[in-house]
């Protein structure tokens, strides 16, 4: 029974990642290179360093801004593809479907909920992926990712990436969804 079930989770998230590439990325070249399980791993400790970035030019008073413009540009496929962008910490403004809307969530703005995700001081980012599928044009990753603070404290957080090559051929996040776990009340 438990195969069948897995059997049909993994068809299931296959036709999901198929639907995922055929529409949001149709239009894009296809590389000779399919996408492996290490270019994923890759692409997470780079977008992680780059949390942890934003949050150190912030701590020392630096231009935190340009880093984080950096960031959303080297990693996510806005100007590229429409990118589905569901944050951590976001209830009015749940979906940042542009590069405005990404950049305020990471470093903040007044008047908003966003208090800046990525200047919270963060000093490192582990990631625990449940499972990573790839094929030769897009991959998919799912998992726990951990923020730890300089104080120790780490805060845990589910995600999703769906990653697709960008014209140079580097991964680029098209669909990140994140949210704190489940706590019964």
């Amino acid at each position: 029974m438990k195969s069948k079930v897995q059997f049909a989770l993994v068809g299931a998230a296959t036709l999901g990642l198929a639907a995922c590439a055929s529409v949001a990325h149709s239009d894009t070249v296809r590389y000779a290179d399919p996408i492996t399980v290490q270019d994923v791993l890759d692409a997470q400790q780079e977008w992680g360093e780059g949390i942890v970035a934003i949050s150190k030019v912030h701590t020392d008073r630096g231009d935190y801004k340009t880093r984080a413009t950096q960031h959303i540009n080297d990693l996510y496929a806005y100007g590229m593809t429409d990118v589905m962008f569901k944050p951590t910490l976001a209830a009015d403004d749940q979906f940042r479907e542009d590069f405005d809307q990404a950049l305020s969530y990471f470093i903040g703005r007044p008047g908003t909920e966003d208090n800046g995700f990525a200047i919270s001081g963060w000093t490192d980012v582990r990631w625990e992926n449940d499972a990573i599928y790839t094929d030769s044009d897009s991959a998919v990753a799912m998992g726990n990712y951990y923020f730890d603070k300089a104080d120790g404290s780490e805060t845990k957080v589910e995600y999703t990436f769906h990653y697709v090559r960008d014209e140079d051929g580097d991964l680029v996040i098209n669909l990140h969804h994140s949210s704190l776990p489940y706590s019964p009340t």
